[in-house]
């Protein structure tokens, strides 16, 4: 692969594109129920990376996608990313009160706002997607698509493995369970995301094995790059308070196996993650260089 010389210039440009695309999904801020919209929205426009929405689109693209139906999938996964954001950040879970570098939204809108924010990202999410069946010709594969979405968000996804994580919070945490929490927890979005691409894409059963075990092991590696920047970052840098886990009394992939191997094992499963995506048709060299980026990330 010839290395993208400006890739931090494409990068700003497709995350403004990709920004640009939720944000046109977004309900708009009026009616009675003005409140919580303005808190949705709040969360949403917040900043952030735009990874899930980057990642489905650029996995649309490596298997030839050009069309407009992957875009409200685009906006669905960003707005169930915000609302888990939300709720992981109430006095009840985390209680953080800093977020992207903003007041968290329980702590501008209030916690009763903040938990019908996340629900309703979560719900309108599913609303969203379904726009997509009247932008394809391929309704079966965007049906297939929204089964995906709800089975990697709930009880076999993410909020499956936000339970385990609460119900442990505070106690030891054995190696098969904290895998278990950041298999589900953090890696089923990035798997949706990017199963959800090489669907609409036209992916074949074989290839569509493939990505979902790079997404995972790019789901791992960012987990575990996450809990080495919270003890080595700042404030500051990251966005949210550092030594967040620390004060919550958290088991992590850190404190079980030690700094050096947590950064060897974010290494390794780059590379394996890699070269699962050279073995797929086509090139994206910006999706090689993005997957790189998000395993050796400083924020």
């Amino acid at each position: 692969m010839v290395k993208i010389v400006n890739f931090k210039e494409m990068l700003s440009a497709r995350t403004q594109e990709v920004r640009q695309v939720v944000e046109a999904y977004m309900p708009s801020v009026d009616g009675y129920q003005k409140t919580v919209l303005e808190a949705m929205d709040y969360s949403v426009r917040a900043g952030g990376k735009r990874l899930r929405p980057m990642l489905m689109e650029e996995t649309y693209r490596l298997f030839g996608g050009k069309g407009k139906e992957i875009e409200p999938f685009m906006a669905a996964i960003e707005m169930i990313h915000t609302s888990s954001l939300i709720h992981d950040d109430l006095p009840c879970m985390d209680n953080d009160t800093l977020r992207r570098g903003l007041p968290t939204a329980w702590v501008k809108f209030g916690y009763d706002m903040a938990v019908l924010a996340g629900d309703g990202l979560l719900i309108y999410a599913m609303e969203t997607a379904a726009k997509a069946l009247s932008l394809t010709d391929r309704p079966d594969r965007v049906a297939r698509c929204m089964g995906l979405l709800a089975e990697k968000t709930g009880i076999f996804g993410m909020i499956g493995g936000q339970t385990v994580d609460v119900e442990l919070a505070g106690k030891p945490i054995p190696e098969e369970k904290l895998d278990f929490i950041y298999r589900l927890k953090t890696g089923a979005l990035l798997e949706a995301s990017m199963m959800i691409g090489a669907i609409l894409g036209g992916a074949e059963e074989e290839q569509l094995k493939l990505v979902e075990k790079m997404a995972l092991l790019v789901g791992m590696a960012f987990q575990i790059q996450d809990d080495i920047l919270d003890l080595t970052s700042s404030d500051e840098v990251l966005g949210k308070p550092v030594l967040s886990d620390e004060k919550n009394h958290k088991t992590t992939y850190v404190s079980l196996h030690g700094m050096t191997k947590a950064k060897q094992d974010v290494e390794i499963m780059s590379e394996e993650a890699v070269a699962c995506l050279q073995e797929l048709p086509g090139t994206n060299e910006f999706l090689e260089e993005l997957i790189r980026m998000l395993v050796n990330r400083k924020r």
